[in-house]
């Protein structure tokens, strides 16, 4: 489509649209042989997407850096961001891993950004690791940027109607990445969070619950060790704190996706 098909569709004007190609890269229109410029549907997405983020408050410029350049741009779906995100770890370019992350978060809303951009990237550089394809290091820095970004997202994050929650990950469990991204979906569903992170002392949490009024301990496990470690104490807390619902989470206790957690808690008396 032409720049006047273009400007009519998403009503930036057309002098807009050529400064925002001179400026700032984020668009690549074809020429035709008189040197008309010819526009596709993927333009007309990045314009659509660039005109919302100047609406939530961004200037043109910060909304054209967090969106990239069109040479080297992802593809603007969840999809292409789960590629761009491993493609980036596995390079390794740091600047293009964190570069996809804000782009999933601005594109998308959190719950889908979690659960069809970050987690199934997650999988795939695990996946990558399991076959030699990928280092320890790569799948490091990966995991340590999502990480930030969902802490960044918890961070002074106030209450929600829902109610209270507590969680934290079993005695002598290191990995946590899936337990933030259920406390960014549970805060995402209206949940206040109170987040403890890795190795908790359980006893702890409970009493900590406890003493801000939580109704749920959420308990994350991925190693079978911890676990099989936890049960024993999560019995007795559960007989001595009675007013506590305490739920299991994590690959070591059946593995349930995180928004099927969200789901789940739906449907219990808080």
């Amino acid at each position: 489509m032409n720049i006047q098909a273009v400007a009519r569709r998403t009503g930036i004007p057309s002098a807009t649209l050529r400064k925002w190609e001179q400026r700032y890269g984020v668009l690549k229109p074809e020429r035709t042989a008189g040197s008309h410029r010819r526009y596709t549907e993927r333009d007309v997405l990045r314009v659509e997407w660039l005109k919302a983020r100047i609406e939530e408050g961004y200037r043109i410029g910060e909304a054209a850096r967090l969106l990239g350049g069109y040479s080297d741009a992802p593809r603007l779906d969840a999809e292409g961001l789960v590629e761009e995100l491993v493609a980036g770890a596995v390079s390794p370019d740091p600047p293009r891993v964190v570069s996809a992350v804000d782009q999933a978060f601005a594109l998308f809303p959190t719950e889908h950004a979690v659960t069809e951009v970050i987690a199934p990237a997650l999988r795939r550089i695990g996946e990558l690791w399991e076959q030699g394809e990928a280092t320890v290091a790569q799948e490091h820095q990966l995991t340590e940027v999502l990480r930030g970004k969902m802490r960044g997202l918890l961070n002074g994050a106030l209450g929600g109607p829902r109610g209270r929650i507590v969680l934290c990950c079993a005695p002598g469990e290191r990995h946590e990445t899936g337990l933030l991204a259920l406390a960014v979906l549970l805060h995402s569903d209206g949940w206040q969070v109170v987040y403890l992170g890795a190795d908790t002392p359980l006893e702890e949490a409970a009493s900590l619950a406890e003493d801000v009024e939580a109704s749920i301990l959420g308990v994350s496990a991925t190693m079978p060790d911890a676990a099989e470690a936890a049960e024993p104490l999560l019995a007795e807390l559960a007989a001595s704190h009675p007013g506590l619902q305490i739920l299991r989470g994590g690959s070591a206790w059946g593995g349930t996706s995180a928004d099927e957690v969200v789901e789940l808690l739906h449907s219990l008396p808080v």
